[in-house]
């Protein structure tokens, strides 16, 4: 958990590098922040001694934002509906939907024998509705354990 201010500062700086206003890199760092607390919780069920690596990789019309767990994975098809009815007064659930609501694609993949990744992506201009190709932006990624 110590880790999360680290990763909101990393998140600031890769959104101000790669050119989005004030407004998307608040929602890009909230997607980020619920995806690591997501990561911590429920996939490394709060064990201190499993990992949370966060890489981004940035492209010229995308920015890639991933965050590996080391849990054994879920389906995002049994994620409760956080606006059905019975889920409406709930304390917790709405991180996925509030992920879905700040990016352009959201994925989850297992990774048989490291744990759970999921792929945020923002793209850099809103009118290319393509992400794909160009890699002549493409950053290193940074690992953040927590």
């Amino acid at each position: 958990m110590k880790s999360l201010e680290v990763a909101d500062e990393i998140v600031q700086r890769v959104c101000a590098t790669a050119g989005f206003e004030e407004e998307e890199q608040h929602k890009i760092s909230m997607a980020v922040h619920e995806s690591m607390i997501n990561a911590i919780w429920h996939g490394n069920k709060s064990d201190a001694s499993r990992h949370v690596g966060l890489r981004f990789d940035l492209y010229a019309n995308r920015l890639e934002i991933h965050i590996r767990d080391q849990g054994a994975g879920f389906e995002v098809s049994n994620v409760p509906d956080p606006l059905a009815s019975e889920n409406l007064l709930k304390v917790s659930g709405r991180g996925i939907f509030l992920i879905r609501s700040f990016m352009d694609d959201f994925r989850v993949e297992f990774v048989p024998g490291s744990g759970t990744e999921v792929i945020l992506v923002k793209r850099i201009n809103s009118s290319d509705n393509s992400i794909e190709g160009g890699t002549d932006r493409e950053h290193e990624g940074h690992n953040t354990p927590s």
